[in-house]
């Protein structure tokens, strides 16, 4: 282990992975044990965040697995409560959960924006509510939100809901970097682009014709050409996490490849200048 969290202890809500592969908080919570932190690892899915834990365990790290609706304020409170008895204190808390489904204000039920907006923003508050006070009490503390480029552009998707949760993940993350600067506290969100992970192919898939066809267009989104992955993600929340960023707060980091500079049709494609052509 680098050492970069040795001493901490992270609580991950949404540590666990959606389908077979590497998610960005499994990733996440495995590189924050790689790097010295012990981790509580919350899910929905118990046996994913079980999984997480299998695999910290056996790397010589320290986990503990907790089943969690980051909904429910009872459920929060509880994950915190476990997270502490286990360990002591909180020093990182990551919230890496979020949902997107299809539609617009019209096709868009009522029900199903309210779910997106409890699980990708009130998620985050609730943790938050519960693990600012031990920060406060030890005058330090990093947060890191996982939000989305999504927050901050718009494809050809009707995904109001999810634009919506994210884009207001981001300000809150900036109102909690401000409010706790005094007492020690850093607040930072990470923006992904087209990432390769399991939720892809459990919410995104059902738009595209084939797996391959899928994984070629949103490669073709990107300047560089390729999806990013789960350890893009995870490596960008170890910085935000650890004393290295110790002066940066309120910073919403893309994790994109490049995509978030790109202006014209969001869905269009990346056109990259020809190797060989001639300057202007």
């Amino acid at each position: 282990m680098a050492g970069r969290l040795a001493g901490s202890v992270a609580l991950v809500f949404g540590a666990g992975s959606s389908g077979p592969g590497w998610g960005n908080g499994k990733a996440t919570a495995v590189l924050y044990a790689r790097e010295g932190a012990r981790v509580a690892a919350a899910d929905l899915r118990l046996e994913a965040a079980e999984e997480t834990c299998r695999i910290i365990a056996s790397e010589g790290g320290e986990a503990e697995a907790i089943g969690v609706d980051v909904t429910d304020d009872g459920a929060v409170a509880a994950a915190v409560a476990r997270t502490l008895a286990r360990f002591g204190h909180i020093d990182v808390l990551h919230n890496n959960v979020g949902v997107t489904e299809m539609g617009d204000p019209v096709t868009l039920s009522a029900e199903r924006w309210r779910r997106q907006l409890d699980v990708n923003l009130t998620g985050a508050f609730l943790a938050c509510k519960h693990v600012l006070p031990g920060m406060l009490r030890r005058g330090k503390g990093a947060i890191v939100n996982v939000s989305s480029i999504a927050a901050e552009r718009v494809s050809a998707y009707p995904h109001f809901g999810y634009y919506a949760s994210k884009a207001g993940l981001n300000h809150f993350t900036r109102a909690l970097a401000v409010q706790y600067a005094p007492r020690g506290i850093r607040a930072n969100a990470i923006m992904p682009g087209v990432m390769d992970t399991p939720m892809i192919y459990a919410q995104i898939q059902s738009q595209h014709a084939d797996v391959e066809g899928m994984r070629r267009a949103r490669s073709r989104r990107c300047p560089m050409g390729r999806m990013g992955d789960a350890w893009d993600v995870a490596r960008a929340a170890l910085f935000l996490a650890s004393d290295e960023a110790g002066y940066i707060s309120g910073v919403c980091l893309p994790v994109d490849g490049g995509l978030s500079c790109c202006s014209g049709a969001p869905e269009g494609g990346f056109v990259p200048i020809p190797p060989d052509a001639e300057e202007a």
